[in-house]
């Protein structure tokens, strides 16, 4: 260790260790400048690696000190606690050494695709202003909770919002909470009102908010902006954030407000949708310019501008989805139109109906232009009518019902207040606004219902007492009429329903009946159906239903009994169940109700034909032949069928973007107004026709792609074969178990081993839970817990175990005070033995870190880090520097004090006293940071460079047309014409896209200046091989089956690899020795055949050797791939290699922290070895 004096300003040289100048520790010099002889400036490298400066003045010398050029280590700390705190530093900083860290401690299985999004798109960018916009039921939910928690492991989120649909919201806390052991808080109104700081953004820093609680109110958004800046935010079913131009104008709706609100609150920013582009590009680049206002500045004019958002959104289609052997991910789907007619008594009552809802349409046109939302109410009223007449005799009886007995009520009302005079009748108070209604699709199913409800019993074109008792005296016929048809049992929709509860799809191989479901619209019909196949079956508990009434925690018992028990064979849902739910246990469904909103038919099919779906997907769509609604949708669904033939089932898609100009809700509804003109007919079924043309639906899907991502199986391919190289060296479960178990018993813990994998905990020590409030990890740690495991499928058994692993309270606290009390050990250093190496030269090991910064500082004022990396390496007497593989303490033991005797001289060497730390951090600026510059550049330069070519491009377009403007309106308002934009206002507004262009510019260069930061050493040890402490206490023989000197053993070594490497050819597989990165294996092999690679450790022995020698890391690979996993032993006789001998699932007890290597007796092994295969 370097020898320390005071010091005097002279002293301050550069290379020299001074330490006083930073409370970190010693400093190293880099430059001085000198003012007069009384004060320097010092420019020093502190002992993380940052470079400071400050004033030194001749009265502070006595706080500083010389601490040579020599070693700051002293190697004399306790090696047991170093080794400790250095795997308690290692699992801190765990992506490192685990790149899909998320994956590993996450209740997920995640596919190709996800993988991709989050570890190839999206954690890459920095920062993230992306959109993933993968097919519905891709799983994009999954993918943002394995962004969150990489990100968390980074250090790079701590501050996360998620902005959801009200129906979403619940469904996005359990996912987060269940699969990835992330505790986020839904805002609630109470939560709002209550708030400790006044602003509810800052009290909590996982959120889950709900769209539209936040899009309708501008005070709460006040809040948010003032709140703490935002890690990350999420927007779900971010399409919603839209807007359009009409005319020159932007029509900015109010949750598209709030995304440009939100965007200015937050780092990074993911938006998510499966529907981003509605057909114009226009708005398009408006929901883009929510990413990048820079990019999609002004309006989109075509031949003008031109979009590649290749870099700044995903979007892959179920279609390109595959799973890891390659196979298409999702089913085929099939749908059927079955068409039937009514009876008479049923085209009586639609045709009676019908004609109401007509005539009382045409009441309503007369309206006068300010009574609108009277006008909207009352034709919102009267398509539910019509909806409900075409869904089942049980829904129009109780809707008219409902309705005159409501009109009933409001007519008395009318007459008491009239008193006999003339009283015209107002608008009434149930009317929703044009808003409401213009988006009804937006709300919840459970909204829709009460809206739908309250709409359709109370709004009424009526004016006068005498225009509503005419009213009433109708809908009391037609009440009369439609319980008759009910009483009659004639229901010729209930009847071909009944019939496809006979189809053969609906029995199984063994004639047990599949589950089915079934959509509608109407409660009433749902109730309706329930009870009749409750019937038709038999058995009460074979069906179930969701609807909007349904509690959340009802909804989720209903999902999980059809998902779980086989008994529950149909279940009965609306639109409830059309968003957010997994029905994927059953593959069978009708719509017994068929939606006016197209996106819905798509929406209710992806509740079934989602991730986890084996089976075809077939699909029923009932239609009555003889209405006038019926006649168009059945021409639609007709020509769908004949174009998903063609196009593979792709046509449902696009179903909501067939319609340009007029929805198929308007086509609908002027049939049933005009339906009995055969000019109407023949007009609509002209523009069916054009909508479902093939080249048509093959021009949306074109547009639909949006980008030009594919999955090509050589992706699924390269994918699957870093996370089987992955899995070999995670940390989960075994290292973080080893680890856990000895530190926390070390401070103070108690536990004790229950079944397989599981442990009990009896006492959790007080300094461990007060640590937690310290750190705030999340959820409260606990006195005791029943069980805890470490490894995933050891959660499920009773009773349930709490999964610990990076993130939870209980091992981050462990960590936090392991690396709190015993931190200092890493720079103090230790003297170390490897059992393993039976060679004789001693070496030191290092712990080294760098980074890659760029030009911006964080809110902090320090440099933004951009990719950041840990690496051990070793350096021997010669100064030779290598790399010491990814956890080469775990592989070492503390020396004895009678082994430091026997290697005092080696000890005692000058070179270990020396200043290796500048030989290693030499080795990493030129082996490692150079390499690790390049690939960052690689990465970013290219798209920050595309980055400034598009917005130079957008603006400058967008700047020279306003200038062009300006000159336009100052001549015509030169020629005394009226203008409705000012000449000035255009000059401005292209004065300030200028501006705004030269700040960005000037955001994009400082991203583009990519610098290597200084590598930093964080700890340090010494390593004796065990060869040269036999060596020293005069041995008079290697160990069993070890050559007697270091070269022979290498030579025997080196056979033993070739040997290997030559079965493994003659296998027709593809070796790789990787034996210098020290990774737990010798050889990676991949196996063309079964495309699988396979982990060797090889072992060379000589003729007659009785044992060998593993290390914790490699019996540690062994279990994280215990079937890809071989030990290959080889005998060497005379400098010839005998064949290889292999042991599939060599080892499987994982050994107990303190446990470096182990000693295999060699006969017991070779009992289940075999030739090489």
């Amino acid at each position: 260790m370097a020898e320390v004096r005071s010091a005097k300003l002279e002293d301050l040289k550069s290379g020299a260790s001074i330490e006083g100048l930073t409370p970190a520790g010693s400093a190293k010099v880099i430059n001085v400048e000198w003012f007069g002889d009384q004060a320097v400036k010092v420019v020093f490298e502190d002992p993380n690696g940052g470079v400071q400066d400050r004033i030194v003045y001749r009265d502070e010398e006595h706080s500083l000190k010389v601490a040579g050029t020599g070693s700051v280590f002293s190697f004399d700390a306790s090696g047991e606690l170093l080794r400790l705190v250095t795997e308690a530093h290692r699992i801190k900083l765990a992506h490192h050494f685990d790149p899909y860290l998320a994956i590993h401690t996450s209740l997920v299985q995640p596919l190709p695709h996800q993988i991709t999004a989050v570890y190839g798109e999206m954690l890459p960018r920095q920062p993230l202003r992306f959109l993933l916009a993968d097919d519905p039921g891709a799983g994009k939910t999954i993918m943002a909770g394995l962004l969150i928690k990489e990100l968390i492991a980074r250090g790079d989120l701590e501050r996360c919002l998620v902005v959801a649909p009200g129906s979403l919201v619940e469904q996005w806390q359990d996912e987060l909470g269940e699969k990835f052991n992330l505790e986020f808080d839904i805002l609630t109104r109470d939560m709002i009102e209550h708030s400790r700081s006044g602003n509810p953004f800052n009290d909590k820093n996982h959120l889950i908010a709900r769209l539209d609680v936040l899009a309708r109110n501008e005070e709460l958004q006040e809040k948010l902006i003032r709140s703490t800046e935002w890690d990350l935010i999420i927007a779900d079913e971010a399409h919603r954030m839209s807007a359009s131009y009409f005319g020159s104008e932007v029509k900015r709706t109010k949750r598209y407000q709030l995304g440009e609100k939100i965007g200015q609150t937050c780092r990074h920013l993911l938006l998510m949708s499966a529907t981003p582009h509605n057909g114009k590009e226009a708005d398009f680049q408006l929901f883009m310019a929510l990413l990048d206002g820079d990019r999609f500045e002004g309006r989109f004019r075509d031949g003008i501008h031109y979009a590649d958002t290749d870099d700044m959104m995903r979007r892959l289609t179920k279609e390109e989805l595959l799973k890891f052997d390659g196979t298409p991910l999702f089913p085929e789907r099939r749908a059927r139109t079955v068409h039937y007619e009514l009876s008479d008594e049923e085209a009586a009552l639609y045709a009676a109906v019908t004609e109401y809802v007509r005539d009382e349409m045409n009441r309503v046109q007369r309206f006068a232009e300010e009574d609108a939302k009277r006008k909207n109410n009352v034709g919102f009223a009267l398509q539910v009518l019509q909806r409900r007449l075409a869904s089942s005799p049980a829904a129009i009886y109780q809707s008219l019902k409902r309705r005159r007995e409501r009109l009933e009520n409001e007519l008395a009302e009318a007459r008491l207040i009239a008193r006999g005079k003339k009283h015209k009748l107002g608008a009434g108070s149930d009317l929703v606004s044009d808003d409401v209604l213009s988006n009804i699709d937006e709300y919840s199913e459970e909204d829709v219902e009460r809206f739908e409800e309250t709409i359709s019993t109370s709004a009424t074109s009526a004016e006068s007492i005498e225009q509503l008792e005419l009213e009433v005296e109708t809908l009391k016929g037609l009440e009369l009429q439609a319980l008759e048809v009910l009483k009659s049992g004639k229901d010729t929709k209930w009847t071909q329903l009944d019939k496809i509860l006979d189809d053969d799809l609906m029995i199984d191989a063994d004639g047990i009946r599949r589950k089915l479901i079934i959509f509608t619209e109407a409660k009433d019909t749902l109730n309706y159906l329930a009870e009749r196949i409750r019937g038709r079956l038999g058995k009460s508990d074979a069906v179930d239903v969701i609807h909007g009434g349904v509690s959340r925690e009802e909804r989720r018992k209903v999902i999980s009994r059809f998902m779980q028990d086989r008994d529950l064979m149909v279940l009965v849902a609306n639109d409830a169940a059309g968003e957010g739910v997994n029905l994927q246990r059953g593959h069978l469904m009708v719509n017994y109700d068929l939606p006016w909103n197209p996106n819905k038919i798509e929406q209710r099919f992806g509740r079934i034909h989602r991730i986890g779906q084996t089976e075809v997907c077939h699909l029923w769509n009932l239609v009555a032949a003889n209405t006038r609604e019926g006649q168009v949708y059945g021409r639609l669904l007709d020509k769908l069928e004949i174009a998903r033939a063609a196009l593979k089932g792709r046509v449902y898609d696009v179903l909501g973007e067939l319609f340009e100009g007029t929805s198929l809700k308007d086509l609908l509804w002027d049939a049933i107004q005009y339906g009995d003109r055969e000019d109407v007919k023949s007009k609509l079924f002209q523009q069916i026709d054009g909508a479902v043309d093939y080249a048509h639906i093959e021009e949306l899907l074109s547009k639909r792609k949006l980008t030009n991502d594919v999955m090509p199986q050589a992706t699924v391919e390269e994918v699957r074969l870093k996370m089987e190289r992955a899995e070999a060296e995670r940390l989960q479960p075994h290292h973080i178990q080893g680890f856990f178990l000895e530190a926390f018993e070390h401070l103070g813990g108690k536990l004790k081993p229950r079944e397989e994998g599981r442990y009990e905990i009896t006492h959790v020590p007080v300094r461990i839970r007060e640590r937690d409030r310290l750190i705030g990890t999340g959820a409260p740690i606990q006195k005791r817990y029943e069980r805890i495991c470490f490894d995933k499928k050891f959660i499920n058994r009773q009773p349930v175990a709490e999964f610990v692993c990076p993130g939870h309270p209980l091992l981050e606290s462990v960590i936090s005070l392991v690396r709190e009390q015993y931190g200092h050990l890493l720079k103090q250093g230790a003297v170390m033995v490897d059992d393993a190496d039976l060679g004789n030269e001693v070496r030191a090991v290092f712990l080294l870190e760098h980074s890659i910064e760029d030009g911006r500082r964080t809110s902090k004022g320090s440099p933004q880090t951009v990719s950041q990396r840990l690496q051990f390496a070793a350096i021997n007497e010669a100064g030779k520097v290598s790399s010491a593989g990814i956890a080469p303490h775990l592989d070492l033991r503390a020396a004895t004090a009678d082994e430091k005797n026997i290697a005092q001289d080696e000890l005692g060497k000058d070179w270990l006293s020396r200043n290796l730390e500048d030989a290693v951090k030499g080795f990493a600026i030129i082996e490692l940071a150079q390499e690790h510059l390049k690939e960052v550049k690689a990465r970013r330069i290219p798209e920050i460079e595309k980055t400034e070519r598009e917005v130079q491009a957008r603006l400058k377009k967008e700047i020279n047309y306003w200038d062009s403007r300006a000159f336009e309106l100052k001549e015509q308002e030169k020629a005394g014409k009226k203008t409705r934009l000012n000449w000035e206002n255009a000059v401005r507004r292209a004065e300030d896209l200028s501006d705004r262009l030269q700040k960005r510019l000037q955001q994009l260069a400082e991203e583009k200046t990519i610098k290597a930061a200084p590598p930093a050493v964080r700890g340090g040890l010494v390593v004796i091989p065990k060869g040269l402490l036999l060596q020293k206490s005069n041995s008079t023989s290697a160990p069993s089956g070890f050559a007697e000197d270091a070269e022979a053993r290498k030579l025997i070594e080196e056979r033993a690899m070739q040997a290997v490497l030559e079965a493994e050819e003659i296998l027709g597989n593809e070796p790789l020795d990787v034996s210098v990165h020290k990774v737990g294996y010798d050889i990676l092999s991949y196996d063309p055949r079964s495309k699988k690679q396979r982990f060797i450790e090889v072992k060379g022995r000589i003729d007659g050797a009785t044992s060998i020698m593993v290390t914790r890391n490699e019996i540690i690979t062994c279990l994280n791939k215990p079937d890809d996993y071989i030990l290959a032993v080889v005998h060497v006789a005379a400098g010839f290699a005998q064949e290889p001998k292999y042991v599939w699932r060599p080892f499987e007890v994982e050994p107990a922290f303190g446990v470096t290597a182990e000693q295999f007796d060699l006969k017991h092994l070779l009992q289940k070895a075999e030739p090489p295969r």
